[in-house]
């Protein structure tokens, strides 16, 4: 931290402090009725703020994605791309979960009538040899291109970035997609024909996220818990969305250009990303890696978009 952030955050800190001894003591007391006039403000901000996401949610949804979709639906194979990817990043993940994931995205490569390779990002030797009995399975005849990529346990960020130099060595076409999944995410059938042709209808969208749906195991409360802040994410994905700025690019399930992703500079936004304190040095990101996916996105500007369906 610079001199000139510690001055700034001095004296924010100070103002604020100045404002609050300005005030009478009774807004301070919790029995005085000005304590909950106090209350009443930040409540009134707070929900006419969730209030003015909900309707521009509704606005997104019902207006402006509609008349998008039926765009791209208008411009036929035109808006499909030449080459699609599906990189899957999986570490210790029960084999269950893992067959599951991989089923889907290898019947996904399969049926979305493009050509497609599936890369696996992956640590253990057993799960190579299930991932590639489940391509013989699914793709006896070997009209899927399977790569996979085997590193040490260091961490997601370096299975996405060695996943993101394999897809760079195979020299992509310009208009090329790819999909970064999680290793516990199933995918949809369809995914790809839903998603790849709003890239060539945005110019500037180097990335989309995805509606999401969660499955529990656990009590009844932990289920709900979960489907709330799933719904939440999906209104706040969507007012967002209205602007093309959302908020991450969700680790689950993205979808990038893959000139961006095989490109040095977000292959080491992502690897390396961190942060420098002024008194304890630099920290390495071991997490987080959808939030510097799209922080790179946005400084080299572009935009980010949502499909809800």
């Amino acid at each position: 931290m610079s001199l000139r952030d510690i001055l700034g955050w001095s004296t924010y800190i100070a103002a604020l402090l100045l404002i609050a001894a300005l005030l009478p003591h009774t807004h301070f007391d919790p029995a005085h009725s000005e304590f909950i006039l106090i209350l009443g403000a930040v409540g009134l901000w707070r929900y006419s703020l969730g209030i003015y996401h909900f309707l521009r949610a509704m606005g997104f949804t019902h207006v402006a994605y509609p008349a998008a979709r039926r765009k791209v639906q208008a411009m036929g194979e035109v808006a499909m791309p030449s080459h699609v990817y599906l990189l899957v990043t999986s570490f210790r993940i029960e084999p269950r979960t893992t067959a599951r994931v991989y089923m889907a995205a290898f019947q996904e490569a399969l049926t979305c009538g493009l050509p497609a390779t599936v890369v696996a990002s992956i640590v253990e030797y057993g799960d190579e040899g299930l991932i590639r009995a489940l391509h013989q399975k699914v793709d006896p005849e070997g009209r899927i291109e399977l790569r996979i990529v085997r590193i040490a346990g260091t961490g997601k960020r370096d299975g996405l970035a060695h996943g993101f130099r394999a897809i760079s060595r195979s020299a992509p076409p310009p208009d090329a997609i790819a999909a970064v999944i999680d290793g516990d995410t199933v995918i949809e059938p369809g995914i790809v024909r839903r998603t790849a042709p709003y890239f060539a209808f945005f110019p500037k969208v180097g990335a989309l996220t995805t509606n999401e749906f969660c499955s529990v195991e656990g009590s009844r409360l932990m289920r709900e818990w979960h489907r709330l802040r799933f719904a939440q994410r999906h209104m706040y994905m969507c007012s967002m969305a209205l602007s093309k700025r959302v908020l991450t690019l969700t680790g689950r399930m993205s979808v990038f250009r893959a000139s961006i992703i095989t490109s040095p500079e977000f292959i080491e936004d992502v690897q390396s990303d961190s942060l420098d304190h002024w008194r304890l040095g630099r920290f390495a990101f071991l997490t987080g890696d959808d939030k510097s996916s799209w922080f790179s996105l946005v400084r080299q500007g572009f935009d980010t978009y949502y499909t809800p369906d």
